[in-house]
């Protein structure tokens, strides 16, 4: 069942939402920042980006984000000062392309706008990094209306800390907030505040 707006409690007055997998997804960020390194690697080395990338991207599917410069440094054998580049583009780095919301959160954000109810995002990860994501986003105009946290300035997800946070500065109810993740943290981290909780898959197919 795939839930609308219009199917949750009307009487919850705030959505907290995180960001990675769950408004957008994580890999077009990582997957520009890796054109990014390729094109400077292609520029300094003189390699083909297009082979750097796809080594990228198939180390990124097979073993995660944290697996990827490891495969690009053993296959091109990458001088040890490149992973500084590397990591700085991952905080840092200035996008192609915006970043694209889901378009079900997109619809779901404007619902809760239109209906003046509060969103939060709560995001675990670096946050220097977190709000490179945010700045880079296509918010079609809600960034008025959104109050973004960063969990690691407190405990990161699923510590409750951060959430409790929330609930304290603008005077919730944890009856009054709904938790949308995707990941066990957070699902974990509404367990622990006491708040609801919904999977990004009760909102889209």
């Amino acid at each position: 069942m795939i839930f609308r707006y219009a199917d949750l409690d009307p009487y919850k007055k705030a959505f907290v939402f995180e960001l990675d997998n769950v408004l957008f997804p994580a890999q077009d960020y990582l997957f520009q920042v890796y054109y990014l390194f390729a094109a400077f690697v292609e520029h300094t080395e003189q390699w083909k980006s297009k082979e750097i990338i796809g080594c990228m991207i198939e180390a990124y599917q097979k073993n995660g984000e944290r697996a990827v410069f490891d495969a690009v440094k053993t296959a091109f054998s990458l001088e040890p000062k490149y992973q500084d580049n590397f990591d700085r583009l991952l905080m840092t780095a200035r996008l192609p392309l915006k970043l694209l919301l889901y378009q079900q959160m997109l619809e779901l954000l404007q619902q809760i706008v239109v209906d003046r109810k509060q969103i939060f995002i709560l995001t675990n990860g670096n946050p220097q990094q977190q709000l490179n994501k945010i700045k880079q986003v296509d918010w079609n105009g809600l960034e008025p209306y959104l109050t973004c946290y960063f969990a690691e300035e407190t405990k990161p997800k699923p510590e409750p800390d951060a959430l409790h946070h929330i609930l304290a500065k603008h005077q919730l109810q944890r009856r009054d907030l709904i938790m949308v993740g995707n990941h066990e943290a957070d699902e974990l981290c509404a367990q622990a505040a006491g708040v609801d909780y919904a999977n990004l898959f009760d909102f889209i197919k």
